[in-house]
């Protein structure tokens, strides 16, 4: 079937269409379920990093009580024995406070995938035929990771360790002074600026290697997804390079993200350099003056490294949570790709009657250059099979498409028993249709999975009913695992034949209103062609069944045939009344006739 001109490229954030607070607000949602353990987690936290702003002062009184006494006598025991509590403490209450809150950030990324996931499959078919699977199950990757992220570090990092930089900055005011506190201030300010302006500058370059890695990871699943293809054409050197190019533009992005972050570190280690220099050499200067003592300078080291260590730790949270947002940006964007085709706001659900379906005067064109319909028009009465026949490119997989409303048509519409469908939920619509496509794909699992796709709900009686009426028993039979063979990928593992018997079963499974069979027969041969015709003949008397076809011998039997041609209906009657009129079905009819007997009577 004929595919839309215009390729979109796949969805970037737009500046400013989701801010990163955006973003974050938009976890929040996922964070109620569970106020408890939030809040357990926080008391754990904030256990922890009390008991570690206490540890130097602790740390101090141990060294002066030693420096006094020069002996273990009992004031320096208890010191040390609370000390190594505080210190158990201080550690227990971390872990404690990641294990509450882990099922908290596994939740929300569960709920975000599925969020993604939902709207993907609610988007229309036109962005479903212009993505790369490889590019979104990637971008999908790393946004669950920067949710995770986010949520560990952002919540339970910055907010405490700027409460800790605060709570250290007093101590060392009230206990040492005010130009203590002053370079703690001076060093954290210069730290924070260069970090945020350099990460900031550099975001870009992550931004790009995000994209060129995604770009790759395409590259080699449609390669691997089209292995056959690669095979036949011997063209396993042409992927190996088309691989290597989209690796070697990765490669660039990432030694430029590379290169601009170690700037970052070297910078941030500098400034944390020289604060800690100036501050222990104050504190030096006031030990020998006899201002201060030992126990004093060995609590202002501790202080210094504890005000250090976790700004440096800081820097690097800065840094990897605009990572995480930029992951999450591209993420999300797919939530900001809207579908083409809506329920309509008062959206009815269909009430299946006798099952008539009529298409009056449809309009429609995959883009705006290539009209594919020009006023067609048809009923397909309740029960009745209704066969639309053209050559290539006439409009014929068009209609079905609409029916199934992968598509609104430009102008017209489409009824079913009086409805418009487009007035209805596409769910209950899609419920009362099934499809037997020309091009089956199945999942990589078991046959068995396949064939209970139709109805996940049906018993195996009714499953195996189904695969008698597709004449698929005999074929399972004879495999040695039965229902439990795995198809492969995309089903490679059987023939055309075989995959297209599996897609009429389930679609008997699923036990429709309305069928629609799209070149159902096209990879079978001349037997297992009668036999399905046979089935459907079966199945299709109870049913309002349109059936689209391009080999003539499979719908001679049809209650009516509707020849298309370039968008038109140009004839319209059954199998006999077409041949009698001697117009463009029986000219078909005669060529692919002749077609056969020059074949030796192979099935055309």
């Amino acid at each position: 079937m004929p595919r839309p001109n215009r390729v979109p490229p796949a969805p970037e954030p737009a500046d400013g269409a989701r801010t990163d607070w955006r973003l974050v607000r938009s976890l929040l949602p996922h964070l109620a379920d569970y106020p408890g353990r939030i809040a357990l987690a926080a008391a754990c936290l904030i256990a922890a990093k009390l008991s570690g702003v206490a540890l130097p002062l602790l740390l101090k009184h141990i060294v002066d009580d030693l420096d006094a006494s020069r002996q273990l006598v009992a004031v320096p025991l208890a010191l040390l024995l609370a000390y190594g509590a505080l210190r158990f403490v201080n550690v227990l209450m971390s872990e404690l406070r990641d294990v509450v809150f882990g099922r908290v950030a596994e939740r929300a990324m569960r709920r975000g995938a599925l969020q993604v996931f939902r709207h993907l499959h609610a988007l229309d078919l036109d962005f479903h035929l212009s993505r790369r699977t490889g590019g979104l199950s990637r971008d999908i990757e790393r946004g669950v990771a920067g949710i995770s992220f986010l949520l560990r570090f952002s919540l339970f990092n910055i907010v405490p360790t700027l409460l800790e930089l605060v709570l250290v900055a007093a101590i060392l005011c009230v206990q040492y002074g005010w130009l203590f506190a002053l370079i703690t201030a001076v060093s954290v300010l210069l730290y924070s600026a260069f970090s945020i302006v350099v990460t900031e500058w550099r975001t870009q370059f992550v931004r790009q290697a995000n994209t060129l890695d995604s770009r790759a990871n395409t590259r080699a699943v449609d390669s691997l997804l089209n292995y056959e293809t690669v095979k036949y054409f011997g063209n396993e050197v042409h992927e190996a390079t088309e691989y290597d190019r989209s690796m070697a533009d990765w490669e660039q992005a990432q030694r430029q993200s590379r290169f601009s972050q170690g700037l970052l570190n070297v910078g941030q280690s500098a400034i944390v350099a020289g604060g800690l220099t100036a501050m222990m050499m104050l504190a030096a200067q006031r030990v020998a003056a006899g201002g201060m003592t030992l126990g004093d300078f060995v609590a202002i080291n501790a202080y210094v490294v504890q005000l250090f260590v976790p700004l440096n730790f800081l820097g690097f949270i800065y840094r990897e949570i605009r990572r995480a947002l930029v992951d999450m940006s591209r993420m999300f964007a797919l939530l900001d790709v809207q579908p083409k085709v809506r329920d309509a706001d008062a959206a009815a659900v269909l009430r299946v009657g006798a099952g008539q379906v009529s298409f009056e005067n449809l309009h429609f064109g995959y883009s705006a250059t290539r009209p594919i319909l020009k006023g067609v028009s048809f009923a397909i009465a309740a029960g009745r099979t209704v066969a639309v026949v053209g050559a290539s490119g006439a409009g014929k997989s068009t209609l079905a498409r609409l029916l199934f409303r992968f598509y609104d048509p430009d102008s017209g519409r489409i009824c079913i028993d009086g409805q418009d469908i487009r007035q209805l939920t596409q769910h209950s619509l899609r419920a009362a249709i099934a499809v037997v496509p020309q091009d089956t794909v199945l999942f990589n699992d078991t046959l068995f999975y396949n064939l209970q796709y139709g109805r996940p709900e049906a018993t195996r009686e009714q499953v195996e009913r189904a695969v008698r009426l597709a004449h698929l028993d005999h074929f399972i039979a004879q495999l040695p695992e039965g229902y439990e063979t795995r198809v492969g990928e995309r089903g490679l593992k059987l023939s055309g034949g075989e995959k297209q018997r599996v897609a009429i079963a389930r679609a008997l499974l699923k036990d429709p209103a309305i069928l629609i069979f799209d070149e159902a027969t096209s990879s079978l041969d001349s037997a297992s062609e009668r036999s399905i015709l046979a089935a459907i003949d079966e199945v299709a008397s109870q049913r309002t069944t349109l059936v689209i076809a391009h080999r003539l011998s499979t719908i001679v039997h049809a209650d009516d045939i509707v020849v298309l041609d370039q968008g038109r209906v140009i004839e319209r009657g059954r199998h006999a009344q077409l041949l009698a009129v001697d117009g463009a079905y029986a000219a078909l009819w005669r060529l692919q006739q002749r077609e056969q007997v020059q074949m030796g009577g192979a099935t055309i």
